[in-house]
């Protein structure tokens, strides 16, 4: 039975899966022998590496009825996903217009929500009649990506409404489309975020959207589903690079064992030579730590508290960042909140610090001396600073990275302890010399 016959009635999200798990030759072969329309649908439910790996396999015919059928925002995701001497390549298989609309659409920034665009939609003019409307439906809808709205536009190509199919369904043939028209819609400047792309959609519960220019030009629409698949990307390239790696341009699976030691290394040697920078702390207080042994004791425990608060507060900025919640210019506002919630948190972890010791003092599991109070005070004192502290610079680095053009996302979480490591040492170890000084011979 042949591969038509067989995948006709499957879901091209299967059919992609049951390509995976086939060796690369008989995948390309297996891939070859489905339907043109087929080939189309299931060749953007692959994977990256699937997709390229399918592509130079496939012979000059292949490649060109693959790409010149291929809906135009999903080619220009594949341009943005392939290397330069592929996309010339397959740049070679599309006729001039589709050929300059794929550049066009790839002059957008790729952040824009212009990059996700497609041209392909039905439109109309205010003076057409629904008979008309209808009739081009009929002879274009087939290559339109939703036919779920119709567009009117102006002699000027401005869009001016946007009717549902169903008001023109349930009107009479000879209606005009000025009469049904209220000239209210909702449309996405081509240059506007794909964060603000993704509010709007949110908003108004669409699964499609105009694209339009400053001017007002329709030129495309957006659906849904684009958005939220190039969100997620994004989505994942942050938590990659908060987790203290650079972002993974293929699946974890597909990585190769060098391209992931290479993405990793970079940041694990700035997080060691700053981790050094702790032990050249801890050798300034030498003399206070061979005196006073009982505070070395304590060192793990207060610093990493302040890493853990310092890595929440990040994680939070960075979100409402990305979400647009918070801007440049709510800096202190963010520096007041985090003051207050620091010092809150830190006063909580402190007292739980100074009510262990004392536990463990009275109940004889440790014997802390005879100034086992101040010590407990030491302790609760430094978390509550180290707390403080590492709230503060947690929620102030995404700033300043954003304020020097950087990506907020790099203040990662090993970054951010880093920091407060080496800093919360000389903050725990001076508050030890101003409290203990009278009891210990520092």
């Amino acid at each position: 039975m042949s591969n038509k016959v067989k995948f006709s009635k499957t879901h091209p999200a299967d059919i992609a899966e049951k390509l995976i798990d086939l060796p690369a030759e008989e995948r390309t072969l297996a891939f070859l022998k489905l339907s043109k329309e087929k080939k189309i649908e299931v060749f953007s439910f692959l994977d990256v590496s699937d997709q390229r790996a399918i592509l130079e396999n496939l012979g000059d015919k292949g490649l060109r009825e693959l790409i010149e059928n291929m809906a135009p925002d999903d080619r220009t995701q594949l341009f943005s996903d392939f290397p330069d001497n592929l996309i010339r390549k397959m740049l070679r298989f599309i006729n001039p217009d589709d050929r300059k609309e794929a550049l066009a659409l790839l002059g957008y920034e790729a952040d824009s929500i212009g990059r996700l665009m497609t041209p392909h939609y039905i439109k109309a003019r205010p003076d057409w009649t629904v008979g008309k409307v209808l009739e081009r439906i009929k002879l274009f809808g087939e290559k339109a990506e939703t036919l779920n709205f119709v567009y009117v536009v102006d002699e000027e190509n401005k869009l001016v409404d946007d009717l549902r199919i169903g008001q023109l369904l349930m009107a009479d043939e000879n209606t005009v489309l000025s009469t049904l028209m209220d000239r209210s819609f909702i449309a996405i400047t081509s240059t506007q975020k794909l964060e603000e792309g993704l509010k709007i959609f949110e908003k108004y519960e669409r699964e499609a959207l105009p694209i339009i220019s400053e001017h007002g030009i329709l030129v495309g629409i957006v659906t849904f589903d684009d958005i939220m698949d190039k969100i997620a990307e994004r989505d994942t390239e942050d938590i990659h690079k908060f987790g203290g790696s650079e972002g993974l341009d293929l699946s974890y699976t597909d990585t190769s064992l060098f391209t992931m030691v290479r993405k990793r290394a970079g940041w694990l040697v700035i997080l060691f030579i700053g981790e050094m920078f702790t032990a050249s702390a801890m050798a300034h207080f030498e003399d206070e730590i061979a005196v006073a042994t009982v505070l070395a004791l304590f060192i793990p425990l207060i610093i990493s508290s302040g890493g853990n608060s310092g890595s929440q507060a990040a994680s939070l900025i960075i979100r409402s960042l990305a979400l647009k919640e918070l801007k440049l210019k709510d800096w202190w506002f963010v520096m007041r909140k985090e003051f207050f919630s620091g010092f809150l948190l830190g006063t909580i972890l402190g007292t739980i610090g100074f009510v262990r010791i004392a536990v463990w003092e009275k109940t004889g599991l440790y014997d802390y001396g005879e100034h086992w109070i101040y010590i407990g005070l030491t302790i609760g004192l430094s978390l509550v600073a180290i707390v403080l502290w590492g709230s503060l610079a947690g929620a102030l680095i995404p700033f300043v990275l954003r304020r020097l053009g950087m990506d907020p996302a790099t203040a990662s979480a090993p970054f951010v302890a880093t920091l407060v490591d080496v800093t919360g040492l000389f903050i725990y170890f001076s508050i030890a010399l101003l409290i203990l000084s009278n009891f210990y011979n520092f």
